[in-house]
């Protein structure tokens, strides 16, 4: 008798034990506080690439000898009239050429690939007073066209504008409303196009010192962020694929062992 009540009670802990399991792959930047390497990637601001389009503006105590260096968009037409407002005014976009230049009002073509916003502006604002254009120029550049798009195990996949010169893997993550519980964090894809090739990383989100230590963890434009589903995500999509996950299955199991138990050992 007492062996009956042994074997049934090792198969209600071996239940017990396999539904209590706590997951550790769900938290974010484990070991955050302890000590953290030095060689934390520096360069987080994106550049510019090949067919960037970029808003250039130049003031100047002379509005109109800047002038000159805006391009102004064509003034839209309402009806019969052409409006006035200034604030209709736009300034047009700058698109970078597949050799990286830009071709700039009075100065020419300027190489600008790799260089971040206050690296362009500076550039510019050197041309001009260099060449005696303008002797207090103030350049503003923008980034017009720069996204990143987060697809897979998300709560809303899409393609998402870099509103900040160093986004991250996690700041991208929550523009698309953090990964669904079922996203694997520790082999999140991050796909880059670097000199006409497509380079893959991949990222342990669970894991904070090889996480901040990955060339991805700051994104670039157009980088393509992956979160893979678990298998039991993945099962979903077959008919039955996770019926040998479910409790209501290991019920019916060790309701049968016990019962074929009771049998063998009346």
């Amino acid at each position: 008798m007492s062996l009956r009540y042994t074997f049934i009670n090792v198969l209600v802990s071996i239940a017990l034990l396999s539904s209590c399991s706590t997951p550790k792959g769900i938290t974010y930047m484990q070991g955050m506080f302890e000590e953290m390497p030095q060689e934390i990637i520096q360069q987080s601001r994106i550049t510019v690439q090949p067919d960037d389009k970029l808003s250039i503006v130049v003031s100047s105590k002379d509005p109109e000898l800047a002038e000159v260096f805006n391009l102004a968009v064509a003034r839209h037409q309402v009806g019969q009239s052409i409006t006035n407002n200034n604030n209709m005014q736009q300034t047009a976009l700058f698109t970078v050429s597949p050799s990286g230049f830009i071709n700039y009002p009075v100065i020419g073509e300027i190489y600008i690939a790799g260089l971040n916003r206050q690296e362009v502006a500076q550039l510019i604002q050197k041309e001009l007073i260099s060449q005696n254009l303008l002797k207090d120029p103030v350049v503003t550049v923008e980034f017009m066209n720069t996204t990143v798009s987060v697809l897979g195990d998300v709560s809303h996949p899409g393609e998402y504008p870099i509103d900040r010169d160093d986004l991250n893997v996690i700041q991208a993550i929550s523009k698309a409303g953090d990964l669904n519980i079922t996203g694997l964090r520790e082999n999140v894809l991050v796909v880059r196009k670097k000199d006409e090739k497509n380079i893959a990383y991949r990222l342990d989100l669970t894991n904070a010192q090889s996480l901040f230590q990955s060339p991805a963890f700051y994104l670039r434009q157009n980088d393509i962020v992956y979160v893979e589903p678990n298998n039991m995500k993945k099962r979903q999509s077959t008919v039955n694929g996770n019926t040998v996950q479910t409790p209501s299955l290991w019920i019916s199991i060790i309701s049968l062992l016990t019962t074929i138990s009771v049998l063998v050992f009346k």
